[in-house]
């Protein structure tokens, strides 16, 4: 069924902070028919309620701010882009095992969600393992499987890294250069990956739903870059 948009095009000043208010990527995505039936039913509360159960206690690097916020984050982008309710349930769950207990976490998965909200979460994970690889060697592998992921792992990986970029944007306006701290590649690191990220992203196969998310995370990295440069001139 074809859904309409009724939104004024242009940007508004959300743009100056790398938000981009342009609505073309949004219209693209209605005019598509063939999407995922977006209706949610008690299965997503069921993952809503896993998911804040097991990170009930966790925070965002840096902040207080309550790691549940980060999951409905990526959850709202991948239903903006046109994500069913198995990439939904999928971006609640997308950090569970790599932060809250591995393997067996996603047999768990797999036991209460089904075998392909199972997939897309171990697509979007970079180590099941602890402790884990060392931070470069992680990031490196999990560039290196995107081109060849199937969409609905690249939706929900690429709604994961669209809010991380978002919020580390906003942050870096707050903090400044201290921002770069909370991660482990530090400064250099993390503008690397986010670079190879886009390029991973563009290198798969088009996809209706994914390519305008990463027109968007695209323009977020930019803008990252145009911060970080200012900063040091």
């Amino acid at each position: 069924m074809r859904r309409e948009l009724n939104r004024s095009a242009g940007k508004s000043d959300c743009s100056k902070n790398g938000f981009s208010a342009d609505t073309s990527s949004a219209v693209e995505i209605m005019k598509t028919d063939e999407l995922p039936n977006p209706l949610l039913d008690a299965e997503f509360l069921r993952a809503f309620e896993y998911a804040l159960g097991k990170h009930r206690t966790q925070k965002k690097k840096g902040s207080r701010i309550p790691y549940i916020e980060h999951l409905m984050g990526v959850c709202s982008v991948v239903l903006h882009y046109g994500g069913g309710q198995d990439e939904a349930i999928a971006a609640l769950l997308h950090d569970v095992v790599e932060d809250q207990g591995g393997k067996p976490v996603l047999a768990e998965i797999l036991r209460k969600f089904g075998p392909r909200v199972a997939h897309i979460v171990e697509g979007c994970t970079d180590s099941d393992a602890y402790p884990k690889p060392p931070w470069r060697e992680r990031k490196e592998k999990y560039i290196r499987h995107l081109p060849s992921a199937d969409p609905g792992v690249r939706l929900v990986s690429a709604a994961d890294k669209l809010h991380n970029a978002r919020a580390i944007l906003a942050d870096y306006r707050q903090v400044g250069e201290q921002i770069w701290s909370r991660f482990q590649g530090g400064r250099e690191g993390t503008l690397w990956y986010y670079d190879k990220l886009v390029k991973a992203f563009r290198s798969a196969p088009p996809d209706p739903r994914v390519d305008p998310l990463i027109n968007e995370l695209d323009r977020v990295v930019r803008a990252l870059h145009r911060k970080a440069a200012a900063a040091v001139s």
